[in-house]
Formats: structure tokens, sequence, C-alpha cells
């Protein structure tokens, strides 16, 4: 029997057609041909109280010459669209943004269209039989010639990854940064960069490359670099277990030289006095690699001690990893290492749904806007005479305090977690270890019952404070309860996987956009199994204009500011850098084999009062009043990353009108599509809000009656008045007494919630429609499922006849 293609599904075009050519040319199904691979997560989006994932990128089949080697990827389409009607798809999903992948087909079922990047002649993109899909050996060929790849290399670029066995595999940018690197170094780089923003898995993409260069016996003895005990801990117990004993931390300065794989804290190994030089009691050439994380933190600057190990380890191939490529006058990452060889940015990670989305919420108080001038011999609450000038947000915390100022954010801060959850992980950023520790004091007062019930609630971890750095791993354990607030000033900035975070203050002045970056990091984390989907930053010193840099990639949800007696917890519908900061070079800094890293060591003194025309470090004052003025919200494009200044009605209308230049084009879309919530749920991933819309415009009206009426100018209907519409109607009279009540209660589900009840089949197993039966019992009062359908498309096109 002929089967006729035209009538089959997709996966019916898939199985029958698509998958014997490629048995056929040699492909094994089991361990090279992978079927509807989801490689994105999908975007967090959040309207309201509510968060929901976006649609995965999802390709057909990605072909693999090995497990960790992908180098093809097929689009199918059903048999009535053309041949090459998927490869623009199949392009996108190839691209160098996303699988990186050479070699890209599309199918109908009766031939395959064949894209070649290696090719740069007329027959890039042709048309080849169902029967001359192209061998593995075939594809891998052709790849290995245009990376440059001889055969001995070849070797270690198919070294496969570490597999554990469960299941656990590099996400799809891992696995883009880790080919590459290996690729450039069989190629002979001895210096690379990789660029990933925080929480996407560096030292796990670390341990991956270090794993294929040593089992491959590329390289033998590897030394791996941190500047913080924290971040070689975590690495040695977690990412990097599978070493077992091949590994070994350098500790108390001695050098063991029978292990392959080295951990070390680079003050640990480096000192200004030559006997602390640890390093040297290895020979120049006794590291193949060194691996150098958060390298932004010193080992580009020329006069870096990180850049005295490098030098030394010449011989060595050296990677860099960072999330934020330092580039100053005096300072630069490319420089050394060359430009980033893989770069994955934050702005991807959260379109990806790998990262966690946040919104900011912005606070201004009256002192920071118009600042403060005393009045004449006014004294500090030690008894110093304040100089008489104008005090602004660039010295609160520094030069002067507000102890007032410092209760307001306290206040702001616990009113905030009251709105949310209380025990919602917090973190503090402060001025310096001083204003970190008043900080405390505020919070304590302000939670005193949760204080009083744990005294851990509310916790300063700094450098200089042993107590609260011991609490360190506790608050960043996800099942540790305690402690929940703690405030800080360097030492949580970078290297701390936070993933509970759900909270991040600024009250310091940032203007450093590295450092800016790192302390975003701290919340951008995912876990799903603690309800952390995205974050909130409450900022109190403006640190947030650093999203308008064009060096910031990773734009918030929106931008909240309330004025004095407004509720600090954003309402439903909006969840959906002048001087450069004050900081000490970790690299001056000598310290011993426990030094964490990161943190001014800034003790609190007491204060000094101005006895003998000494001026104190700081003023204190505690009795000038402090308010909160000033409101603005500001939504973001999630596409551009661009601030969205305008309102949202302008915003909404030049987003339409990308998409469709005319009402007649959007008509349609919107009649064509099968089920309409693909539309709109498209156009929320492009940051139309349409709760938020609704506010503005009436919250009675349908999706499609915002769209129409803010792109269009089309006067809107209410969803009671589309619904009356279709009663009026003939409609409800062709089907039996049963089959009408469930309909007319479809249409008063639409009146009253909108269109998504009609689209969701699951709805059936509920009040009212329960009392007509099961699911399966309501679709047989149609006499199909087709027919069913049939009936809910007939009524939605009633209800859209007028536009």
């Amino acid at each position: 029997m002929t089967i006729n293609k035209k009538s089959l599904s997709e996966r019916d075009i898939c199985s029958q057609f698509i998958t014997p050519a490629i048995q056929q040319a040699g492909w094994d199904m089991a361990t090279q041909v992978r079927e509807e691979v989801s490689f994105t997560a999908g975007q967090i989006l959040v309207h309201g109280k509510t968060v929901r994932r976006g649609t995965p990128k999802r390709a057909d089949y990605i072909l693999y010459y090995r497990p960790n080697l992908p180098i093809a990827v097929i689009e199918a389409k059903e048999n009535n669209k053309p041949v090459g009607a998927g490869m623009q798809q199949a392009l996108a999903y190839a691209d160098v943004d996303a699988l990186d992948i050479p070699f890209v087909f599309s199918s109908n079922g009766d031939a395959f269209q064949f894209h070649d990047k290696t090719r740069t002649d007329d027959s890039v993109e042709q048309e080849i039989p169902l029967d001359q899909f192209p061998s593995p050996q075939d594809l891998w060929s052709r790849y290995c010639k245009w990376k440059g790849i001889d055969q001995p290399a070849e070797q270690l670029v198919t070294q496969d990854f570490y597999d554990d066995g469960s299941k656990k595999s590099p996400r799809y940018y891992q696995q883009n940064a880790i080919n590459r690197t290996v690729e450039a170094i069989a190629r002979g780089q001895d210096r690379a960069l990789l660029v990933m923003a925080t929480g996407t898995g560096k030292t796990y993409t670390a341990f991956q490359i270090i794993w294929r260069l040593w089992k491959a016996g590329a390289k033998k003895r590897i030394l791996f670099l941190a500047d913080r005990n924290i971040l070689i801990d975590q690495t040695r117990v977690n990412d990097f277990k599978p070493f077992g004993g091949a590994m070994t931390k350098i500790s108390k300065r001695t050098a063991d030289k029978s292990f392959e794989i080295y951990l070390a804290l680079y003050q640990a190994i480096t000192g200004v006095e030559e006997s602390k030089k640890v390093f040297k009691d290895f020979s120049p050439d006794f590291f193949d690699l060194i691996v150098i994380d958060e390298c932004h933190r010193g080992s580009a600057s020329e006069d870096s001690q990180w850049r005295e190990i490098l030098d030394y380890f010449s011989t060595a191939s050296q990677i860099g990893l960072t999330a934020t490529p330092k580039e100053t006058k005096y300072v630069s990452n490319i420089n050394y290492f060359g430009e980033p060889i893989y770069t994955y940015s934050l702005k991807q990670g959260i379109q990806d749904g790998f990262l966690a989305p946040y919104r900011v919420v912005r606070i201004d108080f009256d002192k920071d806007l118009s600042g403060w001038r005393p009045e004449a011999g006014k004294k500090d609450r030690y008894g110093n005479e304040l100089e008489d000038r104008i005090y602004n947000q660039k010295d609160f915390d520094r030069s002067l305090v507000l102890d007032k100022r410092t209760q307001a954010v306290a206040r702001k801060v616990t009113e905030f977690l009251k709105g949310t959850n209380r025990y919602d992980k917090t973190i503090v950023f402060c001025e310096d270890i001083d204003h970190a520790e008043r900080m405390r004091l505020a919070f304590v007062n302000e939670n005193a019952d949760l204080v009083a019930a744990n005294r851990k609630y509310v916790m300063r971890i700094t450098g200089d404070n042993p107590e609260g750095k011991a609490e360190l791993d506790t608050f960043i354990d996800p099942e540790g309860d305690h402690p929940v607030i703690v405030t800080t000033s360097r030492l949580l900035t970078t290297g701390v996987d936070a993933k509970t975070c759900k909270l991040i203050v600024l009250d310091r002045r940032i203007g450093s956009m590295t450092e800016f970056k790192q302390i975003i990091g701290r919340g951008t984390r995912v876990d799903e199994d603690y309800g952390k989907y995205f974050f909130t930053i409450m900022d109190f010193k403006k640190a947030t204009e650093n999203f308008a840099d064009p060096d910031f990639d990773g734009p918030p949800i929106c931008i909240y500011e309330p004025q004095e007696g407004e509720d600090v917890v954003p309402p439903d519908e909006i969840m959906d850098n002048d001087e450069k900061d004050e900081t000490t070079s970790d690299d001056s800094t000598v310290v011993d084999d426990d030094y964490t890293g990161g943190e001014e060591i800034d003790p609190v003194d007491p204060p000094i009062i101005d006895i003998t025309g000494i001026k104190p470090k700081k003023y204190y004052v505690n009795d000038i009043p402090v308010t909160i003025v000033a409101e603005r919200v500001q939504y973001f494009d999630p596409t551009t990353g661009k601030l969205i200044t305008e309102s949202l009605k302008d915003y909404t209308r030049t987003r339409v009108s990308q998409d469709y230049e005319s009402l007649d084009a959007f008509l349609q879309d919107w009649n064509a599509a099968d089920k309409k919530q693909v539309i709109l749920d498209e156009m929320e991933e492009h940051g139309v809000f349409f709760e938020a819309l609704a506010d503005e415009v009436g919250q009675d009206f349908d999706p499609f009656d915002l769209i129409c009426h803010v792109a269009f100018d089309q006067p809107p209907l209410t969803r009671q008045e589309r619904a009356e519409g279709v009663r009026k109607r003939d409609y409800f009279t062709r089907y039996g007494e049963e089959a009408r009540g469930v309909l007319q209660a479809l249409l008063e589900k639409y009146a009253d919630e909108g269109p998504a009840p009609l689209e969701d089949m699951t709805i059936l197993k509920i009040s009212p429609f329960s009392q007509y039966g099961t699911p399966t019992e309501i679709i047989k009062l149609f006499g199909s499922r087709e027919k069913y359908l049939k009936a809910i498309h007939d009524m939605q096109a009633l209800l859209y006849e007028t536009a």
C-alpha cells in the first residue's frame, strides 16, 4: 500500500523516512544519534506571583561523531511543506551562539536540504536524496579539515568526557567551551581565555577540559589556581572529586611532587619574600597545564603575583576562566590570554533559562539626592565637629555616617522580606567592615523576634571576623536555615556559590563593572528544588545604573522605585557611574594559607575624638532624619537587553510592529493559529506584559483586544461583549443539549478568565464540566476528539470575528 506522505505527522516523517536514511548511512542510533533534544531549559518568565518557563529550544536530531562531539543537526517538517522549510530554524540552532555545529539538514521526508558551513563555494547548500545522507566518517573528515585537526591531534580531540553513570553531561554551551579549548590546545595554542557568566558552571567545564587532556596523556601534571580557599575546597570535594588519589591541595607551603593534579591558593604558593615562593620548589617545566579560576582578579596585571607564577611556568599551556574579563588602561586579560576562545554571557544564560532573571527595587533617600550640609558647629555623637561642606551619597558610610539612614535601609529590607518570605537568604553589601557591622546591628533590631529565636538569623561575614566566616558554608548550603541575612563588604563578591540567595541588597557605590557583575552573580543560580527561579536586587545607592552600561549584558525584569508610604514589595504587575570604587588590590596583600581573599581587612577602630585637630576617619550623626523620595518603573526588553524607558503601551506598540507590519498581518496569523496561546506566549517572551498592560488599558479585555487596541488603534471589546456576540449567533443550535452546556460553560470561562481555558483540555476535569462526566465522556458528546477541537476552533473564530 502506498503511503500518503501528506497525511503523516512530523514524527511519522521522522520515523518512516529520516531515521532509516540516517541508519542506512552508517550512523549508530544508540551512540551517535539523539532525537528531540531540548538543549535549553526555557527562559524563566515572571509575571506577578506566577513563574513559568518559556519554550525550550529543541532540535529534532543531533548527530555526534563521538558522545562529546556534535557535528550535525536535522530539522524535520511535515511533507506538505518544502524540503528546506526547516533550514532557517536548523541554522539558528547550529549557530555559533547556540550548538556551534557545521553541518545542517532540513527534510520533509522526500529529500534532505544540506547546508555545509565548512564550504565557501557555490555548493554550500544543496538538495541531496534520502539515500545519499553523509556517513559519520565523511562528515568527520570534513570537520577535521575545517578545524585544522591533523591525525596526531585527533586522538586528543576525540577523548570522551568524564561519565560517572549518572547521565549528567555538559550543557550545550559547556560542551562548546570544552571542545573549543581542547581543539585549540590540540592545534598547539598555549593560552586560552573562557568567559562564562557566574552560575554557568565554569569549574565543571574546567574539570572536563582537564579530564580529557589528562586521560588522553596530552597533559600529565596540571595546576589549578584560585584566590580563595572556599573555591579550592568546593572544587576539590565537588567537581574535581573524580581525580581521587591523583589530586592534592598545596598547603603549609610544602611542595609534594608525587601527584598529578594540584590545587592551590595562589597566596599560599607565592609572597614578597623569596622563601615563601613555594611554586619555585617545582621546576619551570613541571606543569604541562595551568588553569586559573576567576582570572579577572589579578592574573592579567603586569605586576600581579599570579603573573609571576604564570611567567615561571611559561612552557605550560594556560587557560583563564572568568565571568568578567577585565579591560582597563592598566590591566587586560585579552593582552595576556588573547581574545576569548568562547563567551557565554549572563544575558544568554537568562534567555536559555539556565540562569535566574531578576527584578530591581530602587530606593532613593532625600539626603542621597539633595545632599546634606551640617549647621555651623554641628558635632557628631562622639563630640567631633563636622567639616562645613555638603555631604552627598559618595560620602555616606565612607566619611559620614547617618545612623537613621542605616536604620531606614534595614527597615525597608525587612519590610520587603515580611512581604515575601523572612527566611529568604539575603546578602547586604556595605561600603566597608564598619558599615557591615552597623548594618548587622540595625537588622538585629528590626528583626528582634527572629533573632531571639536564633541569634544567627543575622550575621556579619567579613574578612576580619572568624565567627562570621565560620558560618559561610551554612549560609550557602541549601539545607542550612541560618544565617538568613548576612552583611558584608567584599568577602562575598565573588566565588561564593549561594544558590538559594533570593535577595541582594546594594548599599555601597560600585563604580567597577567587573565588581558589579560579580555581585549580581551571587543570585543568578537557579535552584528549583528550593523554589529559586528569580531574585531581587534592592538598590539604595544607584549601583544598578550600571545596567545602562553597554558592558552589562543581563537586564533585570523591571525596576521599581517605591515612594514613602508605598509597599516596598513590587506590585504584581511590576514583577513581570561617575567615580570608581575605592578598592584595595588583592595583589598587594600577603597572607598565610588560610587567607580567603577579596575582603579589605579594615578592622573597626574606635572613633577618634577631635581634640588635637586631627579629623576623625568618619563622622557619626544620629539625629538627622532620612526619608524616601522618588518612584520610577522601568521595563527591559528581554530580546535586545535594552532598557525600556517608554511607557508599556508604547513599548507594546513598538514590539508588535516588529513582528506584524499591519493589523491584517496580525489577524491572518491569529486566525491561522491552532492555538492562540502560542502567539501570546511568544509575545510575553519578547517582553509584552499582558497583566501590566491590562492594568493600563482595562482588566476585562482579552489579550487579543489589548494588542489590536494598543498596537493598531482598534476600539477594544470586553471579553463579556465578545462572549455575548457568540451567544446571539445560532452557533450552539448545531449541538445536542449536553454538548451545548459544555460549550456555554467554556464561553463563561472565557468571559471570566480569557482565552487560555478554551485551549486547555484539562479544564474538563473540574466543575462545572465534571457534571457532564469524565473528559473522555465529554469528548464523546461531540462524536470524537477531532470534532470537539473543531467545535472549540469554530467558537474561537466567532469570538474574534469582530476586530
